[in-house]
């Protein structure tokens, strides 16, 4: 079977980046008034500034599926591979700006490919990943030479402070505000060949692993589900009211995280790393850099506290993440922070950096191995 490399990458970030002291000027002020939760979720999550594809009037400044094609384009500058030549187009998002069609569909318009095969992945911050794998087993079973994967995320829509107004009869809950100073705006792209790069170094994927856990846990993270009564579970979605409106009453547009569940996450996700280990996927010993989606320093804590209980932890020297500085952008994450990472560093061939996607979704964890590839032989050190 071919071996599958990913030869170039892409981000794109809208707009400038935004502070913390900046984020209600952008989101709004839900009645008019300062958030009293804004400064206790942002001490936790550590994220210092964001982009969002939003202006102070609240107005939409660029499209998601023109985010997502922005990374694509800038991931296809960086290759010798023309757009005429794109095999594939394998997309992600939470959330694209059309129920239907697929974000796919929405994307290769962008871009201007013709003649591609498509996928869209739906989901939430692992989505990125599957979309990943579906480019990477087509090109690994000879399907396909090449493949542009590309994940975006436009939440900020979501966060609007007249979106919080519409729900009447109560006061906006802890799990609908929580996402509001957590995520943010962004995209990121892939472009994966059969062969390495002749001019720049090349990542070999030596295998992607997934593993859902939605029959154990319930729904953690979701936009469709009302607010709910303490007392009385109500179990209607988004879909099932008579109007729009009184679905948008309800609260059942509003993206919600439950976070007495969030905990879990960690949990699962150590425990898919352990079963790596068992399985000989994973050496820790052999890992020279670990690159993991967290949302939050809180959980990146939890996380080495784990391993090391484990005895499996992997040193923080090794660990590379720009959360802090760009943000949470969902499954549009584990992207950016990889063009980041090559753009910044400097690495040896042979080389393996590890990367972790858990979703608190319903707990779906994602895991990858890649390997540094040497540009000027086109051989791989191992």
């Amino acid at each position: 079977m071919k071996q599958v490399y990913i030869n170039s990458t892409g981000a794109y970030l809208p707009g400038p980046a935004i502070g913390n002291d900046e984020m209600e000027d952008i989101l709004g002020l839900v009645e008019g008034k300062k958030s009293r939760l804004k400064n206790k979720i942002l001490k936790s999550n550590g994220i210092q500034q964001r982009h969002y594809a939003m202006d102070r009037h609240q107005n939409t400044t660029i499209s998601n599926s023109a985010m997502a094609a922005k990374a694509g384009e800038q991931c296809l500058q960086d290759s010798v591979l023309a757009k005429q030549k794109i095999d594939m187009l394998s997309c992600a998002t939470s959330q694209g700006d059309l129920v239907l069609p697929g974000f796919g569909s929405m994307v290769q318009a962008e871009l201007g490919l013709s003649a591609v095969e498509l996928h869209t992945s739906h989901g939430i911050c692992s989505s990125s990943m599957m979309a990943l794998k579906a480019a990477f087993a087509n090109i690994k079973s000879e399907e396909n030479s090449n493949a542009l994967v590309v994940a975006s995320e436009l939440a900020s829509r979501l966060f609007k402070h007249t979106r919080y107004e519409q729900v009447q009869g109560k006061a906006i809950d802890f799990n609908a505000e929580f996402l509001r100073w957590m995520l943010s705006d962004g995209a990121g792209a892939l472009l994966l060949e059969d062969k390495p790069n002749t001019r720049q170094q090349s990542l070999r994927i030596d295998w992607i692993k997934s593993v859902s856990h939605a029959d154990v846990y319930p729904v953690c993270m979701s936009v469709g589900y009302p607010q709910q009564n303490d007392d009385v579970q109500d179990n209607r979605t988004w879909q099932d009211y008579a109007t729009y409106a009184e679905a948008e009453q309800a609260g059942a547009l509003l993206l919600r995280q439950d976070v007495r569940l969030l905990d879990n996450i960690v949990a699962v996700g150590v425990q898919g790393f352990v079963q790596l280990i068992q399985k000989n996927y994973v050496q820790p010993d052999a890992i020279n850099h670990v690159l993991c989606h967290f949302s939050s320093k809180y959980f990146k804590s939890k996380i080495m506290e784990l391993l090391n209980m484990a005895g499996i932890a992997i040193p923080e020297s090794k660990w590379y993440t720009n959360l802090y500085e760009r943000g949470n952008t969902g499954c549009a994450s584990i992207f950016i922070m990889l063009d980041e990472f090559l753009k910044t560093n400097h690495l040896k061939a042979g080389e393996k950096i590890l990367c972790m996607v858990p979703e608190s979704g319903r707990f779906n964890c994602a895991y990858m191995q890649l390997t540094v590839v040497d540009p000027m032989t086109e051989k791989e050190s191992v």
